[in-house]
């Protein structure tokens, strides 16, 4: 990608670079951009038929960046068995739980689903309290379906009695159940025992199961479904019945709302010191403006993130480059501007910076020197960047080299230079359509030189038509920007590309101001006849005015 607030050539440049780093086995590059399309360059993409690169303002590592996006979870309604199994499958220790619309409900662990399976306090009563649907206890024990019949899915509190002991000590405790009010609770689990199965039925129990795959009698299976107890048939022993029904629980009754979660577009270090204090050990990272579930990361993936890897076209700068590059892999940088001594990286790095009029040059040439030719659209984008960034072999940076390419790649494209040098700056008047934001900002960099902090953009018109009705709206824009930044000269050379003149609009400190070399036609505006290269004549002529203040 090239640099903020693209130019032709940073877009273009990095449109060429990416598809000659795929012409030479990188499979897995693209462009990007970082800043919005001009429309000169928008004009140029619709005539190659290429999509506009992507545009990436942050390259910071992220929790949608480190995070797992193959998830094992569950939902909300999944029951104990189901979790278990689904946890011990892929080895995790611990699961998002999700709701039907793929939002994250909560956390399950491995702790909790024994919480479920055996309660803290374990006397007699809590042990016995079951809170599931006779679906899901149907379900999880595989009961025959010849008597699941209508087992409601709702959740119910069940009270389990396993009616294992003798006729009479059955029949006492169903009845002291009916009488307390809870029989209707009640789930009586016993195998092949007729009088049971009838106590059960007559004391107005909830349901029955009855286990070891025995069948009870049909004339009572009939009759308990016109009184509205439910019968099961389990096919395993009593012992396993009831810690499979146990098993029927749903997740939703223990996971807790109490958890952190991240958004996919939060930055790694500006979360990291929380994500490591706290005791959770699993991280939900959440779809940006929204509770739906995109992947999950651990405290490990904290050590090493993965950090983006780029390469840098069109510049050389920190202070023009993406945000966050500091965090990024800076793995090379193709660039026509000086050096800057703010750039550092962690390693070693490919830096082509050579003498010509255009990265666009420059990526060109490594295509040429390979023996390998761009595809039509690409050497269209090529030409408008070495175009633009060279007024068409007019400005003062031109070289031999970005004659010899513009000739080479004009033929590949298609396209007759001059013609398409005409068309190109007739396509996008900013001064006409553009508001004055987008004019300053459009081609705008910053520098910072000997610790003055500078603003200089630069706008390309057929002529100055317009102008007049512009300054106004310009100065405040510049203003304001100075204002917001803190700089101490925001300037905007607007070039008339025809005439090879151009006008500098520029608010500032006026020491530095007066030090212009540019005859001053009014507080904010000077005269610069055939100055057109920021790079060449412009920001040179700004640092020697910065020394001669400061001497």
């Amino acid at each position: 990608m090239g640099h903020r607030n693209p130019d032709c050539d940073a877009i273009c440049a990095a449109i060429g670079h990416a598809a000659y780093l795929q012409a030479v086995g990188e499979t897995e590059v693209a462009a990007a951009r970082c800043g919005e399309v001009p429309p000169r360059v928008a004009r140029v993409l619709t005539m190659a038929g290429l999509p506009a690169p992507p545009l990436v303002d942050d390259v910071r590592p992220t929790a949608g960046s480190i995070c797992r996006k193959s998830v094992v979870a569950v939902q909300e309604d999944d029951t104990f068995l189901k979790a278990y199994r689904l946890m011990v499958e892929h080895e995790v220790r611990a699961v998002p739980v999700l709701n039907h619309r793929g939002e994250v409900r909560g956390l399950l662990h491995f702790l909790d689903l024994l919480q479920l399976l055996l309660p803290p306090a374990t006397d007699g009563g809590n042990v016995k309290l079951l809170r599931a649907s006779l679906k899901n206890i149907a379900l999880t024990l595989g009961a025959s379906s010849n008597f699941v019949g209508n087992a409601p899915i709702e959740e119910e509190e069940l009270i389990m009695m396993v009616g294992a002991s003798s006729q009479e000590n059955v029949r006492r405790r169903l009845e002291k159940a009916r009488a307390e009010g809870k029989i209707g609770r009640y789930l009586v689990i016993c195998g092949d025992r007729p009088s049971v199965h009838e106590q059960a039925l007559e004391t107005g129990s909830r349901a029955l199961i009855v286990t070891s795959g025995y069948k009870p009698d049909p004339a009572l299976v009939e009759q308990a479904t016109r009184k509205g107890m439910v019968v099961l048939c389990s096919p395993h022993d009593t012992a396993t019945t009831v810690k499979l029904a146990l098993c029927a629980r749903e997740v939703r009754n223990i996971i807790s709302d109490d958890f952190m979660s991240l958004a996919s577009n939060q930055v790694v270090s500006r979360f990291s010191r929380q994500v490591a204090a706290s005791s959770q050990d699993l991280f939900p990272v959440l779809e940006a403006g929204t509770r739906r579930l995109l992947g999950v990361f651990s405290k490990s993936d904290l050590v090493a993130p993965p950090r983006t890897r780029l390469s840098l076209v069109d510049h050389n700068e920190f202070s023009q480059a993406v945000e966050g590059v500091e965090e990024a892999e800076v793995m090379e940088i193709l660039d026509h501007h000086r050096l800057s001594g703010d750039l550092v990286t962690r390693d070693p790095v490919r830096f082509i910076n050579e003498p010509v009029g255009s990265s666009s040059t420059i990526v060109a040439r490594r295509f040429r020197e390979r023996g390998l030719e761009p595809d039509a659209s690409v050497a269209l984008c090529l030409c408008a960047g070495l175009v633009s960034d060279t007024l068409n072999l007019t400005s003062p940076t031109t070289t031999e080299v970005d004659r010899e390419m513009l000739l080479w790649l004009s033929t590949l494209a298609g396209v007759e230079p001059n013609q398409f040098a005409e068309e190109f700056f007739d396509s996008g008047s900013l001064l006409l359509h553009a508001d004055a934001k987008a004019i300053v900002g459009t081609d705008r960099k910053e520098f910072n030189e000997d610790g003055v902090f500078l603003s200089l953009s630069q706008v390309e018109e057929t002529s100055f038509a317009g102008l007049d009705e512009r300054r106004g709206e310009l100065f405040s824009e510049l203003e304001r920007l100075r204002s917001e930044r803190g700089y101490a000269l925001c300037a905007i050379l607007v070039t008339d590309i025809r005439q090879h003149d151009s006008i500098l609009l520029a608010v500032g400190e006026e020491s530095l101001m007066k030090k212009l070399p540019f005859e001053r036609k009014g507080p904010n505006e000077f005269v610069a006849p055939k100055v057109v290269s920021r790079k060449k004549q412009l920001f040179p002529a700004v640092c020697e005015a910065i020394r001669l203040r400061e001497g």
